[in-house]
């Protein structure tokens, strides 16, 4: 059986991250070490993990350095051939594990295997909608408008692919292996820029599973600053993109790219009911790139259509469209993870 590294960034989560500790011992795929990384964090969360005893658990620390040096950190430390990737606030169905190592197992060109989100609120309810992606043939397009790897605690991907996309810096008084981009302004992209660099640099493919085995916790705190934090990060990542995408394709990538990153911050808004930020990222989405109402009519009109009666219905009246509504599209989501999972199986027992 291949080992498993699960690496967890911890800062300030002390509300959440017993849950998620809890949710990587009940795997069923019991070979992996769980690597915490304690990125400087000044609150009671290091001292939740230690009071769990298991010997598979080894606590790393280190200065407050941000989400992509404390992955960075415990990439440098793991052990096992296939490295998992889990946010602190975040949990993981009991299968997750052993169907991404089987998949990684059985798919020899796949580096990156992610899966699909369910989203949960800050109580861990489940909002009864989904993370719905493409699951094969990934373009840097895809990557750059659509996210497949939906988050950051969907990933399981090769220790190879980490080797063939190291490079070396001194941003801490000693020469290190770096493989997240460790510039803070770079974060939260900084996973869309490794999923990109990995797409344009190396042969390995990425590949998503049906199935919904991460449970996405929806924070609600500071989201205001964190959607225009998370459009300056994008800018960020654009820029770092174009040393290594041709400019050819960068030049026809860069605006559609743009386009669609302001529509999916429209959505976030509407989700977190902050209405008028979600007609401002819906309108500049739509001038940005207008074919994106062609591309993609009917998310992107959805998408318009919800910001806007959040932004100017009586807030009652907004809550039970939208319960009627998100009660129709989680439906009609689990129904097509249902369908994808169902034909998946199929075509298993086919082979064998």
């Amino acid at each position: 059986m291949k080992k498993v590294s699960v690496i967890i960034p911890v800062y300030k989560v002390e509300k959440y991250v017993a849950a998620t500790i809890q949710s990587v011992l009940a795997q069923t795929y019991e070979n992996f070490e769980l690597l915490i990384i304690d990125d400087g964090s000044p609150d009671k969360s290091i001292e939740i993990c230690q009071q769990f005893t298991d010997n598979r658990i080894k606590i790393i620390r280190q200065e407050n350095r941000g989400v992509a040096a404390a992955r960075n950190l415990g990439i440098r430390h793991a052990q096992g051939e296939y490295l998992a990737f889990l946010d602190a606030d975040d949990l993981w169905v009991p299968e997750k594990l052993e169907k991404h190592v089987e998949h990684l197992n059985n798919s020899p060109a796949v580096g990156v295997s992610f899966c699909r989100s369910c989203f949960i609120d800050e109580a861990g309810k489940p909002l009864g909608i989904y993370q719905i992606t493409k699951l094969k043939e990934i373009t840097p397009l895809d990557l750059l408008c659509r996210t497949p790897i939906g988050n950051g605690s969907v990933p399981v991907i090769r220790r190879q692919v980490f080797e063939d996309i190291a490079f070396q810096d001194n941003l801490y008084g000693v020469v290190e292996n770096f493989y997240f981009d460790d510039d803070r302004q770079l974060h939260p992209s900084e996973d869309v820029e490794l999923w990109l660099r990995i797409t344009m640099k190396t042969k390995w493919l990425t590949e998503g599973i049906p199935e919904a085995l991460t449970l996405y916790r929806v924070n609600s705190q500071g989201f205001s600053a964190q959607l225009v934090k998370k459009l300056s990060s994008w800018e960020t990542m654009l820029e770092k993109a174009r040393v290594y995408v041709p400019p050819t394709s960068m030049a026809e990538l860069e605006k559609i790219a743009m386009a669609y990153q302001l529509r999916h911050l429209a959505r976030r808004a509407v989700t977190l009911e902050a209405g008028s930020t979600a007609v401002e990222f819906a309108q500049r989405a739509v001038s940005t790139h207008w074919r994106i109402l062609l591309e993609e009519p009917h998310r992107t009109l959805i998408t318009l259509a919800a910001a806007y009666f959040l932004l100017l219905m009586p807030r009652t009246l907004y809550h039970q469209i939208q319960s009627v509504a998100l009660k129709i599209a989680g439906a009609s989501q689990k129904r097509r993870i249902q369908q994808e999972e169902s034909q998946k199986n199929s075509r298993g027992l086919q082979v064998s």
